[in-house]
């Protein structure tokens, strides 16, 4: 998850460029998408210092929330940590992040992400590795994507210049296990209080699937130069609601731990995904 961390370029630029990607986007009725930039500039894609989702690594972010189904009401804890690993994703350099989920204090799913940054301030998701496990035991990785792999599509998670009125953006698509998110702008300057603090100047952008209008939708809160504050839910057949508990520098002995658990998952999915086989390995950079 990517809080759900599944988890817009202005307009103009945006769309100036969306013409060139060979990708149908099919959404709710009268709603029109504009797929992400084919070929976008990522001349620096690691100088991830997106007003408002930066990627500082060594940056520690907690969630604290509940998801309530038709089961009931569960505790829910993400632990988003940005790493000091790159990883090579279909020929762009890429932020590893470390994403934990936990149900009710027990580890249900453990994650690798990646992350890049264009040259307009754009956050692109390039792919997921995500750990599934029940009751601790570790049952496979079904979802994972890669940009570039079996018609997979990165997509923007963040716009730089986010801005009221501009269409829905692709977030990501991977055909091949089913995966298709789209967000939106939907507020600005909005203020939000969550235990880390009051936040202004604040960012709502609704994501959904439309393929699945079952799920519902997310609507997620950004605040600059921290990111990921609030998830509130709108609908669906399962309700998560989530706030930004704690947010720390990890000192160098946790940075090198989160370093090596980053570095098992990333060995182990070679093993586990003949997708995750078409990137490079993670490292540091050099």
């Amino acid at each position: 998850m990517r809080p759900d961390l599944r988890r817009v370029v202005t307009a103009p630029a945006l769309l100036a460029t969306a013409a060139v990607l060979a990708m149908t986007v099919f959404l709710a009725p009268g709603a029109a998408a504009v797929p992400s930039p084919a070929t976008p500039a990522f001349t620096h894609p690691l100088d991830t210092d997106s007003r408002y989702f930066p990627l500082v690594p060594g940056m520690r972010f907690s969630y604290q929330g509940t998801v309530t189904d038709a089961d009931g009401s569960h505790l829910h804890e993400i632990v988003f940590i940005v790493t000091d690993l790159v990883k090579k994703v279909h020929g762009v350099n890429a932020r590893v992040i470390l994403d934990r989920d936990y149900n009710d204090g027990v580890l249900s799913e453990a994650e690798l992400a990646f992350f890049s940054q264009d040259d307009a301030g754009n956050v692109w998701t390039r792919g997921e590795y995500p750990e599934e496990y029940d009751n601790g035991t570790f049952q496979g990785a079904p979802s994972t994507w890669i940009d570039g792999v079996r018609g997979a599509h990165a997509g923007i998670l963040v716009p730089g210049r986010p801005m009221l009125g501009t269409p829905p953006f692709v977030q990501g698509r991977a055909p091949a296990i089913g995966f298709y998110d789209v967000g939106q702008v939907v507020g600005k300057d909005l203020r939000t209080c969550v235990p880390t603090g009051c936040y202004s100047d604040v960012v709502k952008i609704k994501e959904w699937a439309p393929d699945a209008p079952e799920d519902g939708y997310q609507l997620k809160y950004y605040a600059p130069n921290v990111g990921l504050v609030r998830i509130a839910a709108q609908g669906g057949d399962a309700q998560e609601v989530m706030v930004l508990k704690s947010l720390r520098k990890l000192g160098p002995a946790e940075m090198r731990a989160a370093r090596a658990d980053a570095l098992r998952l990333d060995q182990r999915a070679y093993h586990v995904s003949k997708d995750y086989g078409a990137t490079g390995r993670a490292h540091l950079p050099e």
